[in-house]
């Protein structure tokens, strides 16, 4: 047998070991031809309310670090954090000794000078009110009275002399009776004159003691004045909450030094809230105040707060070209606190189409770290990539990824995947 001969037998043998079995099968079968059937429904597509999305952080309406008025000793602090507190309630108390000595000191210099008062307006017999009249005073009525009743001697005095100054040029009475007459209304004018300085005399002393009273009044303003400032300062040994609200700090205890600037409590007013959102400067021309908004917290998941815009910060944030939009919430439970973190959404004029699926037609997949919904089309599934919106009952609003009156998967998207052959059931 030839070389070539013994080749080609041997290629005979190693295809014929090669070759399937006479009779096995030619391709896989698939082990079943039936399809499994998943639970669908429809997509719905219903008029909403135009809103935008925004987040942000709940801030209090009021933050008071609260400081004491003057320096002092803690003597007590008769709330913790935590503890609401009424305006006006006592929130820390220093030690009152010394501010009560003072207190007692300024009333009774204040009593001292009402008496030097009382005794300046008595002696002038002036009540304080009405306007000052030193003739009212007794001691110038009485040189008054006398100053007239002198007046009125000289006036009959020289009346006197006049008529015996005719009788002496008539030859009826002599001189000598003349002169006495006459010496008589010199002495009555003299009378009078030393009366009449008696007067001004009495007069200057009352406007003098006028001005003691006057004085004396003004040392009295000024001890009110100190008893005032005593009492303040006794007052303001007690330090109180600002307004109704929430001690969030208390950083003093009993036997601490404290000086106005050091801060014994923080109280937050939370009866009403604030809500701060970051809007995009897109939505600049949109936002206006008194426009309805509503947040959802982590705290209540499945409940909507309801507020209003009350401010628009105008200008924009370089950086993020985001500007400030805020929003108050009433807040009478405190159910909301400062700080929390928001979802929120900021309602606009008018309504707008939304896509509307069952909350189960919605799945997580954490490789792509997105939500999806499978859709079925002529027996065909076919993944979708969504971006939830809100939760309504038991649907779910898409914002993306669906156009609405498709037939979606609402059961076991576990085991499917895109493109697979599917069968239907409601």
């Amino acid at each position: 047998m030839s070389r070539f001969s013994a080749i080609l037998s041997l290629v005979t043998l190693f295809l014929s070991a090669c070759a399937p079995p006479k009779g096995g099968p030619a391709k896989k079968e698939n082990a079943s031809s039936e399809k499994v059937a998943y639970a669908t429904a429809q997509s719905l597509v219903r008029d909403v309310p135009v809103s935008f999305q925004a987040t942000g952080a709940f801030i209090a309406e009021d933050t008071s670090d609260v400081a004491p008025a003057i320096g002092g000793r803690v003597a007590s602090t008769p709330v913790e954090i935590g503890d609401f507190v009424k305006k006006s309630q006592s929130i820390c108390v220093l030690e009152q000794r010394e501010a009560q000595l003072r207190v007692d000191q300024a009333r009774a210099g204040r009593e001292q000078a009402r008496f030097v008062f009382n005794q300046a307006q008595s002696r002038v017999g002036w009540s304080g009110s009405g306007e000052f009249n030193p003739d009212l005073v007794p001691e110038v009525a009485s040189a008054q009275a006398a100053y007239e009743s002198a007046q009125a001697t000289a006036r009959l005095a020289a009346a006197d002399a006049q008529r015996y100054a005719n009788l002496v040029k008539s030859g009826d009475v002599s001189q000598s009776s003349y002169e006495k007459f006459k010496t008589q209304q010199q002495t009555a004018e003299s009378a009078a004159n030393s009366a009449r300085k008696q007067y001004e005399a009495q007069v200057n002393n009352a406007r003098q003691n006028f001005r003691a009273i006057e004085a004396a009044q003004a040392s009295l303003a000024a001890a009110e004045s100190q008893l005032a400032q005593a009492e303040k300062n006794l007052a303001d040994t007690t330090v109180r909450a600002p307004f109704d609200g929430f001690v969030t700090e208390r950083p003093v205890s009993a036997g601490q030094w404290v000086g106005t600037n050091n801060k014994v409590a923080t109280v937050v007013r939370i009866s009403t809230v604030r809500l701060q959102l970051k809007v995009p400067e897109q939505r600049a021309a949109d936002v206006k105040t008194g426009m309805m908004v509503t947040a959802r917290v982590a705290a209540y998941p499945n409940r909507d707060f309801t507020g209003k815009v009350n401010a628009v910060v105008p200008s924009i944030d370089s950086s993020s070209r985001a500007f400030m939009v805020e929003a108050r919430f009433e807040n009478p439970k405190a159910e909301l606190r400062p700080g929390m973190f928001a979802n929120a959404k900021v309602m606009m004029p008018g309504l707008e189409p939304g896509v509307f699926v069952p909350a189960r037609a919605v799945f997580y997949d954490s490789t792509t770290d997105a939500n999806h919904i499978y859709t079925v089309a002529n027996g065909v599934a076919h993944l979708n990539v969504v971006q939830k919106g809100d939760t309504e009952g038991d649907s779910i609003r898409v914002l993306t990824g669906l156009a609405g009156n498709e037939t979606v998967v609402t059961d076991n998207q576990g085991s499917l995947y895109d493109g697979a052959s599917i069968a239907t059931r409601q």
